[in-house]
């Protein structure tokens, strides 16, 4: 693609404009002043590293600063990206202290700082070699409480190349079954650390090693351990249980992961797992501002995607501006920003993703820029990368999508952005890019319902190029919600293309991704008024899915996909002058009577004769307006989600659902339903180390 000459500038360096960047003093020098841990080397594993970092800019300009970690013998990966510096008498530091804490094998870390002016291209580096010691010392396993009073280190001596170890726990009291980590390779010149998580609170436990080689399991010594009480800081939500499980609920999937939303509850709880009678076993409470973050998914062998309010490139906008991978203990992974994905992405030749702050009120026609991180992130997109979902606003012509005011319509867009291992940018798809109708996306086809934002409003993005000169209402096009990778894309390849969920356009769409090598071309969309046919078998009033949420395709991609049908559209008077497609009023009465709900769904579909057949069409009981979830089971039931569901004056309950499948029928019979407070998102999972593939 290709590259732009205009940069991604801080909120300060906007002073200065395109001028100061071309006319910065040859002399200009940035310098590293300190990078020091606060704690000596070496220290053991799962100790918490501070470091003193300052730098100086003789440029008078902003700094950014990055830090990458490499572990013993390994290359250097990205921890936290470049970000904002805050200035203080001429000293440079983060805007957030660095802290690191190793988990990884013992031995010799480098940790590297680079700050950079991004306006002069002058940066500096520094190298910090910090040794870590085993935990586990003499032969012996050892075990070690961290910040997280539900999470425990356990750490095993070396063993055998070519076997595999896993750490088993129990309470000690036997009160239920024993859970298991994840397997890993043996490592024969180092210990291997696990991060403990799933235990109850102010629990005892029984802990040990196993050692699995040619198919021949050893325990090994079991050690003690009792977790902490739930911190009293901390504002849990409680759960009520009000279908308990039974035999026909699927047990085996033991706990369920709760992502909690803080939208309208007004209390910031923490994302929490709880087992089946609604106890809880896990919780993540973020260190960023408000504590607000939106736990996206559960990752394979522990661990969660997080999208986390905070401050990225300007500390004149704060919003959902991180994206972080956290382990099980809540300790940062890895973590980038709005700021350097979109100078990435501009430097990749895209138009649209220049920072808000730079332009100019009123905004012209074809004026664009990047919003916040929202709605999904995704791992594992095939080798290891990541997908995640932006907000781009842009303007267009008076008249667009039937504004009547007579002046330049704001448009609220999508990005998806995937990232490589690194987390650096290697490939996006811009909404905006594929406004040309027939397959793609027509900017003239108005959000099904005809919504709009202004700012501050709730549930929409943040809004930055409204105002005088500018139609008073934001239209939100698409308001994206879920990526799935698809990994069986039917097209006579092993590449895999993105299936994304646009709830405003009632549409599950589907993306020539191509493990980053496609063109972002839409193959098809799957949705009323799309390129499907319904086989409506069961005679449904309304078959298709409406406002949809978490749309997945179940056993690897071979189906169902499994839909959470918000069904707004359904329940929308279908008559409605807001209704944009005449297709949509051919599709009868909006609902049924006493059927005015959520509903739980799966379909399979066919590519060659473009047709849907129905799997499940479940009547969930309550009406979510929006978030949810849908997951097939691994004994075959069914998990979903009602996530904002309206009880009463200014409450708001989730609730988390099993349904199992009655054969010859669209529906299933309730075996589990535990009522919550306000989510996002859940998971059944049958640990904290075994996410849904979807």
């Amino acid at each position: 693609m290709k590259k732009l000459l205009r940069a991604w500038l801080p909120a300060s360096a906007l002073l200065g404009g395109l001028y100061g960047i071309l006319c910065a003093p040859a002399h200009a020098a940035v310098a590293i002043t300190a990078f020091t841990p606060m704690q000596k080397s070496p220290q053991v594993i799962g100790t918490s590293i501070d470091w003193t970092v300052t730098a100086t800019n003789s440029a008078k300009s902003s700094l950014m600063f990055r830090f990458q970690v490499a572990p013993p013998g390994g290359a250097l990966a990205m921890m936290k990206d470049f970000n904002l510096g805050l200035e203080n008498s001429g000293v440079w530091t983060p805007i957030k202290p660095f802290v690191w804490t190793p988990t990884g094998p013992e031995g010799a870390y480098r940790i590297q700082l680079t700050v950079k002016d991004f306006k002069t291209g002058q940066n500096a580096s520094k190298t910090v070699v910090f040794r870590v010691n085993p935990l586990a010392a003499g032969g012996m396993p050892a075990v070690a409480a961290t910040a997280n009073p539900l999470v425990a280190l356990f750490s095993a001596p070396a063993c055998a190349a070519g076997s595999t170890i896993r750490v088993s726990f129990q309470e000690t009291s036997l009160a239920h079954p024993a859970n298991a980590t994840n397997w890993v390779a043996c490592d024969p010149a180092h210990t291997t650390t696990f991060e403990i998580a799933g235990m109850y609170p102010g629990t005892a436990y029984r802990m040990f090693a196993q050692t699995m080689t040619g198919g021949s399991t050893v325990d090994g010594p079991a050690l003690s351990f009792t977790t902490g009480a739930l911190p009293a800081g901390v504002p849990f939500p409680t759960f009520n249980v009000l279908t308990a499980p039974g035999e026909n609920t699927d047990t085996a999937d033991a706990l369920v992961l709760h992502s909690v939303t803080r939208l309208g509850h007004g209390v910031d709880y923490p994302d929490v797992a709880t087992d089946l009678a609604g106890n809880i076993v896990w919780y993540y409470y973020p260190d960023s501002v408000n504590h607000v973050n939106l736990l996206t998914r559960p990752l394979a062998n522990g661990g969660i995607l997080s999208l986390e309010y905070d401050f990225a490139w300007t500390p004149k906008v704060s919003g959902i501006l991180m994206l972080r991978q956290l382990d099980l203990a809540g300790n940062i992974v890895r973590e980038t920003n709005t700021g350097i994905v979109g100078h990435q992405l501009t430097e990749m030749g895209a138009t649209d993703t220049g920072p808000c702050i730079a332009i100019h009120k009123p905004a012209a026609v074809g004026s664009a820029c990047l919003g916040s991180f929202h709605h999904d992130a995704i791992q594992t997109l095939n080798n290891g990368y990541t997908a995640v979902f932006m907000d781009v606003e842009k303007i267009f012509p008076a008249g667009t999508q039937g504004d009547t005011s007579g002046l330049p319509v704001d448009v609220l867009g999508d990005l998806i952005v995937v990232l490589d291992r690194n987390w650096q940018v290697v490939w996006y798809f811009d909404s905006f890019a594929h406004a040309g109708g027939g397959t793609q996306l027509d900017i003239g086809r108005r959000a099904v319902l005809g919504e709009t934002c202004v700012k501050g409003q709730g549930g929409c993005p943040r809004i930055s190029l409204l105002g005088t000169g500018i139609a008073p209402h934001a239209t939100d096009w698409l308001h994206s919600n879920s990526i799935y990778y698809y990994p069986a894309p039917q097209n006579g390849t092993s590449l895999g293309d993105i299936v994304w969920s646009s709830r405003h356009q009632d549409w599950i769409l589907r993306i020539n991704y191509q493990d980053a090598t496609g063109n972002g071309d839409i193959l098809w969309r799957m949705g009323p008024c799309g390129d499907f046919t319904f086989n409506n078998i069961y005679n449904d009033l309304w078959p298709w899915n409406s406002h949809q949420h978490e749309v997945g395709i179940e056993n690897g991609g071979a189906g169902p996909m499994t839909i959470f049908d918000n069904g707004n559209t359904r329940v929308s008077p279908p008559t409605g002058a807001h209704m944009s497609s005449g297709c949509l009023l051919g599709l009868g009465s909006a609902c049924k009577p006493n059927d005015c709900n959520s509903r739980g769904m799966a379909v399979t579909f066919d590519e060659s004769t473009m047709t849907v057949n129905p799997v499940l069409s479940q009547n969930l009981t309550y009406f979510s307006t929006a978030m949810g979830s849908a997951q097939l089971l691994n004994d075959g039931n069914y998990f979903f989600l009602p996530a904002i569901v309206a009880v009463g004056t200014n409450k708001i309950d989730s609730y988390a659902m099993e349904y199992d499948p009655k054969a010859g029928t669209d529906t299933g019979t309730k075996v589990l339903n535990i009522q919550g407070t306000e989510l996002y998102r859940a998971w059944q999972m049958p640990d904290m180390y075994t996410p849904p593939i979807t």
